[in-house]
């Protein structure tokens, strides 16, 4: 989850430093999008992850799938890919939490009198929010204009479990027009996606064939085995249970983050550092910027 500005600009890079898809992806990608009556004009292999960015009106049905026909919704469409939420707290909240069992499990089962259907939607859930609904609350350069009720019922329309489900809570504060105006060299796409697919190799050679594709499939036994704790790290996440209250399904995707990020630095194990910057990452527990 983003929150300030520069949302959608990075929300849209995301699948520029992805993997590409494999044939199996892109095969399921395919059947969905032909399902849906939604393939590209060529009629071939969908080949780039999706991107899908719905407009915050939408409905439950058009969000997850349904239909007097089932058909897939843009949970499915995004399969292998990213969904865009922007504006989160602007969703109907019961678009929001029909959500849930997507983005824990993985599909979206959709049962009617004669039949029941089952649609893949295995996405990358990527959404942004501001942090009142002036936008301005935390800002130095403007007033927030919100009364304190004000901001807590923006910010109530995102429920906990909902929250729960997102492994990543960043504010990305307003950038100055003097950094705006600089060209500054920083590593692009191309750069970022290398690394991403270094790490996406040490986590095949893990798993192996007939494993989780990444980290982010790790549960039970293979979290377990996979994000296993020294007692400096056992330390760490009981405080950071204790004073942030972390559920135990936050716990899971702390200890996912914090191995993907040892990943990427070329560690075999997970140490402290990179579980405070998995705890770190997740600023809505915190309340930082009156976010909670």
């Amino acid at each position: 989850m983003l929150v300030d500005s520069g949302k959608t600009m990075l929300a849209q890079r995301l699948p520029t430093i992805l993997p590409p898809l494999d044939f199996e992806e892109a095969l399921e990608v395919t059947k969905i999008y032909s399902v849906a009556n939604k393939l590209p004009g060529h009629g071939g292999l969908v080949r780039q992850r999706p991107f899908r960015a719905p407009h915050h009106t939408i409905s439950d049905v058009a969000l997850v799938g349904g239909g007097a026909w089932p058909r897939p919704g843009e949970v499915s469409l995004a399969h292998r890919g990213v969904l865009f939420l922007d504006e989160l707290p602007e969703f109907q909240k019961s678009a929001l939490e029909s959500l849930r069992q997507p983005l824990e499990g993985g599909t979206v089962h959709i049962a009617r009198a004669s039949h029941s259907v089952v649609f893949p939607a295995a996405c990358m859930l990527v959404a942004a929010m501001n942090p009142c609904p002036c936008g301005y609350y935390g800002d130095p350069t403007h007033d927030c204009v919100c009364r304190p009720d004000q901001r807590a019922r923006y910010q109530a329309r995102i429920s906990g479990p909902m929250l729960d489900r997102i492994d990543v809570h960043v504010e990305v504060p307003a950038v100055p027009y003097a950094d705006l105006r600089q060209s500054r060299a920083g590593a692009g796409s191309a750069a970022m996606r290398e690394r991403v697919l270094a790490a996406r190799a040490v986590q095949k050679r893990r798993y192996g064939a007939g494993g989780p594709r990444c980290n982010a499939e790790l549960s039970g036994a293979l979290l377990d085995a996979h994000c296993g704790l020294d007692a400096p790290g056992h330390d760490l996440m009981e405080a950071a249970v204790n004073r942030l209250a972390l559920s135990a399904r936050a716990c899971a995707r702390v200890l996912r983050m914090a191995r993907t990020i040892a990943d990427l630095a070329g560690a075999k194990s997970i140490d402290a550092a990179h579980l405070a910057e998995a705890v770190s990452l997740r600023v809505l527990d915190r309340g930082q910027g009156g976010m909670a």
